[in-house]
Protein backbone atom coordinates (compact mmCIF):
# COMPACT_ATOMS: atom_id res chain seq x y z
CA UNK A 1 0.00 0.00 0.00
CA UNK A 2 1.55 3.60 -1.07
CA UNK A 3 1.76 6.24 1.57
CA UNK A 4 -0.72 8.79 2.57
CA UNK A 5 0.51 11.98 2.28
CA UNK A 6 -0.60 14.08 5.14
CA UNK A 7 0.99 17.53 6.34
CA UNK A 8 4.01 17.22 8.09
CA UNK A 9 4.86 18.57 11.65
CA UNK A 10 7.76 21.13 10.43
CA UNK A 11 7.25 22.32 6.77
CA UNK A 12 10.37 23.94 6.58
CA UNK A 13 12.19 20.97 6.58
CA UNK A 14 12.67 18.31 3.61
CA UNK A 15 10.83 14.79 4.11
CA UNK A 16 11.94 11.66 2.12
CA UNK A 17 9.31 9.01 1.62
CA UNK A 18 9.49 5.46 0.12
CA UNK A 19 6.95 3.39 -1.08
CA UNK A 20 7.80 -0.42 -0.69
CA UNK A 21 5.53 -1.51 -3.23
CA UNK A 22 5.11 -0.63 -6.52
CA UNK A 23 2.13 2.07 -6.93
CA UNK A 24 -0.12 3.13 -9.64
CA UNK A 25 0.94 6.02 -12.36
CA UNK A 26 -2.42 8.18 -11.67
CA UNK A 27 -2.73 7.34 -8.32
CA UNK A 28 0.87 8.88 -7.94
CA UNK A 29 0.20 11.93 -9.72
CA UNK A 30 -3.12 12.90 -7.58
CA UNK A 31 -0.97 11.97 -4.00
CA UNK A 32 1.93 14.61 -5.59
CA UNK A 33 -0.46 17.28 -7.07
CA UNK A 34 -2.20 17.27 -3.37
CA UNK A 35 1.69 17.63 -1.84
CA UNK A 36 2.45 20.44 -3.96
CA UNK A 37 -0.65 22.25 -3.00
CA UNK A 38 -0.10 21.58 0.70
CA UNK A 39 3.47 22.99 0.23
CA UNK A 40 2.17 26.13 -1.19
CA UNK A 41 0.16 26.81 1.32
CA UNK A 42 2.99 25.84 3.58
CA UNK A 43 0.82 22.96 5.25
CA UNK A 44 3.70 20.68 4.30
CA UNK A 45 7.14 20.12 3.90
CA UNK A 46 9.10 20.09 0.60
CA UNK A 47 9.00 16.22 -0.35
CA UNK A 48 10.78 13.46 -2.09
CA UNK A 49 9.29 10.60 -2.56
CA UNK A 50 10.79 6.89 -3.60
CA UNK A 51 9.09 4.56 -5.41
CA UNK A 52 8.58 2.05 -8.37
CA UNK A 53 5.37 1.63 -10.81
CA UNK A 54 4.31 -1.34 -12.48
CA UNK A 55 5.43 -1.63 -16.13
CA UNK A 56 4.09 1.55 -18.32
CA UNK A 57 4.72 4.20 -20.56
CA UNK A 58 4.19 8.23 -20.37
CA UNK A 59 3.87 10.82 -22.80
CA UNK A 60 5.34 13.91 -21.97
CA UNK A 61 4.30 17.33 -23.46
CA UNK A 62 7.04 16.34 -26.34
CA UNK A 63 5.94 13.39 -27.02
CA UNK A 64 5.69 12.10 -31.04
CA UNK A 65 2.60 9.60 -31.99
CA UNK A 66 5.42 7.85 -33.93
CA UNK A 67 7.85 7.04 -31.24
CA UNK A 68 5.54 4.78 -29.62
CA UNK A 69 5.90 1.52 -31.64
CA UNK A 70 4.29 -1.22 -29.30
CA UNK A 71 2.09 -0.22 -26.78
CA UNK A 72 2.61 -3.59 -25.07
CA UNK A 73 2.10 -1.30 -21.37
CA UNK A 74 -0.64 0.98 -20.60
CA UNK A 75 -0.05 4.73 -21.50
CA UNK A 76 -0.47 8.03 -19.71
CA UNK A 77 -0.50 11.26 -21.03
CA UNK A 78 1.32 13.65 -18.72
CA UNK A 79 2.50 17.54 -18.05
CA UNK A 80 5.48 16.44 -17.30
CA UNK A 81 8.48 17.75 -19.72
CA UNK A 82 10.11 15.70 -22.35
CA UNK A 83 8.72 12.48 -24.82
CA UNK A 84 7.55 9.14 -23.87
CA UNK A 85 9.39 7.18 -21.10
CA UNK A 86 9.34 3.65 -19.39
CA UNK A 87 8.84 3.16 -16.08
CA UNK A 88 8.69 -0.63 -13.95
CA UNK A 89 9.98 -2.28 -11.57
CA UNK A 90 13.65 -2.10 -10.96
CA UNK A 91 13.55 1.46 -11.46
CA UNK A 92 14.19 3.78 -8.82
CA UNK A 93 11.46 7.00 -9.02
CA UNK A 94 12.05 9.74 -7.10
CA UNK A 95 9.00 12.46 -7.37
CA UNK A 96 10.23 15.80 -6.74
CA UNK A 97 8.51 18.21 -4.91
CA UNK A 98 10.06 21.60 -3.89
CA UNK A 99 9.25 25.19 -3.56
CA UNK A 100 11.47 26.18 -6.48
CA UNK A 101 9.91 30.10 -6.05
CA UNK A 102 11.56 29.79 -2.56
CA UNK A 103 14.78 28.72 -4.45
CA UNK A 104 14.94 31.51 -7.04
CA UNK A 105 12.76 30.14 -9.41
CA UNK A 106 15.67 28.85 -11.63
CA UNK A 107 14.25 25.84 -13.23
CA UNK A 108 17.43 25.59 -15.28
CA UNK A 109 19.28 25.11 -12.14
CA UNK A 110 16.48 23.25 -10.54
CA UNK A 111 17.24 20.75 -13.59
CA UNK A 112 21.36 21.12 -13.21
CA UNK A 113 20.91 20.34 -9.95
CA UNK A 114 18.84 16.82 -10.58
CA UNK A 115 21.68 15.93 -12.85
CA UNK A 116 24.41 16.44 -10.22
CA UNK A 117 22.25 14.46 -7.72
CA UNK A 118 22.47 11.53 -9.74
CA UNK A 119 26.26 12.45 -11.05
CA UNK A 120 27.10 12.08 -7.97
CA UNK A 121 25.36 9.24 -6.72
CA UNK A 122 26.62 7.00 -10.12
CA UNK A 123 30.15 7.96 -8.68
CA UNK A 124 29.41 6.37 -5.49
CA UNK A 125 29.10 3.16 -6.82
CA UNK A 126 32.32 3.84 -9.20
CA UNK A 127 30.01 4.98 -12.09
CA UNK A 128 30.42 8.13 -15.25
CA UNK A 129 27.37 9.58 -15.45
CA UNK A 130 27.17 12.88 -17.70
CA UNK A 131 25.24 15.18 -19.35
CA UNK A 132 25.36 15.89 -23.41
CA UNK A 133 24.39 18.90 -25.15
CA UNK A 134 20.15 19.44 -25.97
CA UNK A 135 19.47 15.78 -23.93
CA UNK A 136 18.00 15.76 -20.78
CA UNK A 137 18.57 12.90 -18.93
CA UNK A 138 22.22 11.49 -17.84
CA UNK A 139 24.32 9.30 -19.63
CA UNK A 140 26.89 6.43 -19.16
CA UNK A 141 29.43 5.06 -22.01
CA UNK A 142 28.86 1.49 -23.05
CA UNK A 143 31.95 -0.60 -22.39
CA UNK A 144 31.06 -2.92 -24.95
CA UNK A 145 30.12 -0.83 -27.74
CA UNK A 146 31.79 2.76 -27.21
CA UNK A 147 28.18 4.34 -27.47
CA UNK A 148 26.43 7.20 -25.41
CA UNK A 149 23.40 4.61 -23.37
CA UNK A 150 21.20 6.61 -20.77
CA UNK A 151 20.90 5.57 -17.29
CA UNK A 152 18.85 8.30 -15.61
CA UNK A 153 16.23 10.39 -17.48
CA UNK A 154 14.69 13.76 -16.21
CA UNK A 155 10.93 15.23 -16.33
CA UNK A 156 9.85 17.94 -14.50
CA UNK A 157 6.72 20.28 -14.35
CA UNK A 158 6.39 23.46 -11.85
CA UNK A 159 2.67 24.50 -10.53
CA UNK A 160 2.16 27.47 -8.61
CA UNK A 161 5.87 27.83 -8.05
CA UNK A 162 6.45 23.84 -6.98
CA UNK A 163 8.05 21.25 -8.67
CA UNK A 164 6.69 17.77 -9.38
CA UNK A 165 7.59 14.85 -11.61
CA UNK A 166 11.44 14.35 -11.45
CA UNK A 167 14.26 11.46 -11.88
CA UNK A 168 14.59 8.32 -12.51
CA UNK A 169 17.25 5.74 -12.33
CA UNK A 170 17.53 2.40 -13.75
CA UNK A 171 19.12 0.35 -11.19
CA UNK A 172 17.79 -2.95 -12.37
CA UNK A 173 14.82 -3.16 -14.83
CA UNK A 174 13.83 -5.03 -17.64
CA UNK A 175 15.27 -3.41 -20.48
CA UNK A 176 13.84 -5.08 -22.88
CA UNK A 177 10.62 -2.94 -21.98
CA UNK A 178 12.01 0.00 -23.46
CA UNK A 179 11.30 -1.69 -27.11
CA UNK A 180 7.82 -0.12 -27.59
CA UNK A 181 8.83 3.27 -27.48
CA UNK A 182 11.84 5.35 -29.23
CA UNK A 183 13.30 6.91 -25.73
CA UNK A 184 12.98 10.68 -25.11
CA UNK A 185 12.70 10.45 -29.29
CA UNK A 186 16.31 9.29 -29.41
CA UNK A 187 16.69 6.03 -31.47
CA UNK A 188 20.60 6.46 -31.91
CA UNK A 189 21.63 5.38 -28.54
CA UNK A 190 21.06 2.72 -26.18
CA UNK A 191 19.77 2.63 -22.45
CA UNK A 192 21.09 0.74 -19.56
CA UNK A 193 21.25 -0.05 -16.01
CA UNK A 194 23.67 -0.31 -12.72
CA UNK A 195 22.95 -3.87 -13.04
CA UNK A 196 23.66 -4.00 -16.77
CA UNK A 197 27.14 -2.14 -15.79
CA UNK A 198 27.83 -4.75 -13.54
CA UNK A 199 27.18 -2.45 -10.20
CA UNK A 200 24.53 -5.43 -8.72
CA UNK A 201 23.50 -2.81 -5.45
CA UNK A 202 20.40 -3.11 -4.18
CA UNK A 203 17.60 -0.06 -4.04
CA UNK A 204 18.19 0.09 -0.74
CA UNK A 205 21.57 1.60 -1.08
CA UNK A 206 20.44 3.81 -3.83
CA UNK A 207 17.61 5.09 -1.63
CA UNK A 208 20.45 5.97 0.98
CA UNK A 209 22.70 7.48 -1.22
CA UNK A 210 20.13 9.78 -3.12
CA UNK A 211 18.50 10.87 -0.07
CA UNK A 212 22.04 11.98 0.67
CA UNK A 213 22.76 13.32 -2.43
CA UNK A 214 19.27 15.69 -2.42
CA UNK A 215 20.17 16.48 1.14
CA UNK A 216 23.64 18.16 0.55
CA UNK A 217 22.69 19.62 -2.99
CA UNK A 218 19.17 20.71 -2.14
Amino acid sequence: MSPVLQPLRDPASMEFITSPLPVDYAEAVAMQEARVAAIRQADAPETVWFLEHPPLYTAGTSAKKEDLLNARFPVFETGRGGQYTYHGPGQRIAYVMLDLQKRGGDIRKFVFNLEEVLIQTLETFKIRGYRREGKVGLWVKSYLTGKNEKIAAIGVRVRAGVTYHGVSLNVNPDLSHYDGIVPCGISTDGVTSLHALGKTVSMEEIDTVLQKKFSEIF
